[in-house]
């Protein structure tokens, strides 16, 4: 087992326009990319669970060509309200650094 954190090249996360978040998990070879898709470790289903939003809510793409994973999901609090911890969303990648891969 390893954590995506010490398998992926880049994790990041970042506002998408006010009112949702983009996840981006980039990974520097094939091998490694392959490796995470094939685990299951990150899918909808598990994005949904670690940041409890709906799966119709979710945006998922596996970039093949970039060897990349791209998840969108609405901003739980729109950005600049009051309740806004992270302006940004540069803040909210962390939970996906500690998922297990096999």
């Amino acid at each position: 087992m390893a954590k995506l954190g010490d398998l992926a090249k880049l994790i990041r996360s970042k506002n998408a326009g006010s009112f949702w978040l983009t996840f981006d998990i980039m990974f520097d070879d094939e091998e490694t990319y392959r490796r995470v898709i094939d685990s299951g470790a990150v899918t909808p289903e598990s994005f949904a669970a670690i940041y409890k939003v709906s799966l119709d809510d979710i945006k998922f793409v596996n970039h093949d060509a970039a060897r990349a994973i791209k998840i969108s999901i609405p901003r739980p609090i729109f950005q600049g309200e009051m309740a806004d911890a992270d302006l940004y969303g540069g803040q909210q990648y962390g939970p996906l650094v500690e998922i297990e891969v096999g």
